[in-house]
């Protein structure tokens, strides 16, 4: 996989699709890297131009111990575009992919088409609970955080009948830097978009895990009662419903970027 520098530094980034399709830009979830995009990526690249990257701090893009917010993601996520010449992208993001997607739309919203919020969240408390995770994490290692992590991200049913996609989340969760995901979660932990968020005027498509305890369904209403005109898909899963119910998933997404 290609590593780019982009300002400065160093970010994993993989294109799939024809070079003259539509940008569908994908966005990963807290500890996660761009693998966990794969089940939609056969489908997706037939219709555009798939550029998917490791966010800051997450797989092998740079991964430095110093504080940012959500703004610096979406940052990061502009200067890609920028590097590659794209005036605009449609967007994707799960978790705090699209957390990130909600600042591009309010802060960037013309570099932005359609956009999807996955199992996401405006606002996420409480800072307590992000600061035992970053505590956890630095002074124990990812591994300490992998068995509850992956408890909320697959419903009891899907971690029984899928090993496999659980392995290799957990492989992904092992190996995220545990400067990264700290740092990101200080992100998360100071991020507030619920008031902003109302000013978007772009095509907006909401998922919801209907068991979902990481970011319930209540957070994914909340966001799409305050977006005029937005659509909303419940999926029978938890939080990564890419992986758990990918083919509805995908399906959902692609019927809204193509509408």
């Amino acid at each position: 996989m290609p590593i780019e520098i982009i300002a400065g530094e160093p970010f994993n980034i993989r294109f799939d699709g024809p070079a003259d399709a539509p940008v569908l830009m994908l966005s990963n979830s807290l500890g996660t890297d761009l693998g966990m995009w794969e089940p939609q990526i056969a489908d997706w690249s037939k219709h555009f131009r798939v550029l998917r990257y490791d966010s800051r701090g997450h797989g092998l893009s740079v991964a430095t111990d110093r504080t940012f917010g959500i703004d610096q993601l979406g940052r990061d996520a502009l200067a890609i575009l920028d590097h590659f010449g794209i005036e605009t992208a449609h967007w994707c993001g799960v978790s705090k992919g699209g957390m990130v997607g909600q600042w591009l739309a309010t802060h960037a919203r013309d570099r932005v088409g359609r956009l999807v919020f996955a199992n996401t969240a405006a606002h996420m408390g409480p800072p307590e609970l992000w600061d035992g995770r970053i505590k956890t994490v630095r002074s124990q290692g990812m591994e300490a955080i992998v068995p509850g992590t992956l408890e909320r991200w697959f419903s009891p049913a899907f971690r029984q009948t899928d090993a496999a996609t659980v392995a290799k989340v957990s492989q992904m969760l092992t190996t995220t830097p545990a400067i990264g995901y700290a740092t990101c979660c200080a992100a998360i932990r100071d991020m507030d978009q619920r008031e902003a968020i109302r000013g978007i005027a772009n095509p907006v498509l909401v998922i919801i895990g209907k068991v979902d305890p990481a970011t319930p369904p209540a957070a994914g209403h909340l966001i799409a009662e305050a977006i005029p005109g937005s659509r909303t898909v419940e999926l029978d899963a938890a939080h990564l419903s890419n992986l758990e119910q990918p083919e509805a998933f995908t399906r959902a997404v692609l019927a809204f970027l193509t509408a």
